[in-house]
């Protein structure tokens, strides 16, 4: 998943963002409510950790203002206010689920795909399957014809966006958004050059290979029973 953490205190900040990219997600983090608005309204993000207390606008306004633009993207509340009220308030908000601090960061994550699997019906299995391909993403492992595949964090967030759009058009642009971070800058042909030693761990030795190039446009995969089939 692509997450948002919007969370003034460095320290807790630096701790989610770590927590979440360990756990195989990319984590972008804004420390105001303003910054934090604007970057969820670009709707590239598949859920959002949400202080209530933050600088500018806080927690409460600003997702009552996201929700009039966004009312799906998840959001996880989190708070020192932990009252049935402040919950209550937090809900009537906007808010999917309200976590009060402190907190256990293996909770915060299992609440966190829970909301997610909720919003995308695609999430509700833990095991993606495409043909031979088969990737587990809880246990974040993957394999082809019952072979393991080792990929490193970013080849295995692009292939889930590629199973996942199975069939589809996937852009550079897309792929961009959900394997780095808000403020990278692509340099030359960073998405090509990961797509490569992709190919050459999932298509490798075999007949068909899944992953290909739609000129001028970006990738897509397909079952390689469909592919011997043309």
């Amino acid at each position: 998943m692509r997450i948002l953490v919007a969370e003034d205190d460095d320290r807790t900040a630096d701790y989610l963002v770590r927590g979440l990219t360990e756990s195989g997600h990319i984590a972008d983090r804004a420390a105001d409510g303003e910054t934090a608005l604007a970057m969820a309204l670009e709707g590239i993000y598949e859920a959002l950790v949400l202080d209530r207390m933050l600088p500018g606008i806080d927690g409460l306004t600003l997702l009552k203002r996201l929700r009039v633009r966004d009312p799906r993207t998840p959001v996880l509340m989190l708070s020192a206010l932990a009252t049935t009220t402040d919950r209550v308030d937090g809900m009537r908000a906007g808010c999917d689920d309200y976590l009060a601090k402190p907190y256990a960061f293996i909770e915060l994550l299992a609440r966190l795909e829970a909301l997610a699997r909720r919003a995308d019906p695609s999430r509700r299995t833990a095991v993606l399957r495409l043909g031979d391909l088969e990737l587990d993403t809880l246990a974040r492992t993957a394999s082809r014809a019952g072979k393991p595949i080792r990929l490193q964090r970013r080849e295995f967030l692009l292939l889930e966006r590629l199973v996942r759009n199975a069939g589809q058009v996937v852009t550079r642009s897309m792929l961009i958004e959900v394997a780095w971070e808000y403020d990278f800058e692509p340099r030359g042909n960073i998405v090509d050059m990961h797509i490569h030693r992709l190919r050459q761990k999932v298509d490798g030795g075999y007949p068909y290979p899944m992953i290909q190039t739609v000129p001028g446009a970006g990738y897509t995969i397909r079952d390689p029973a469909s592919l011997s089939n043309n």
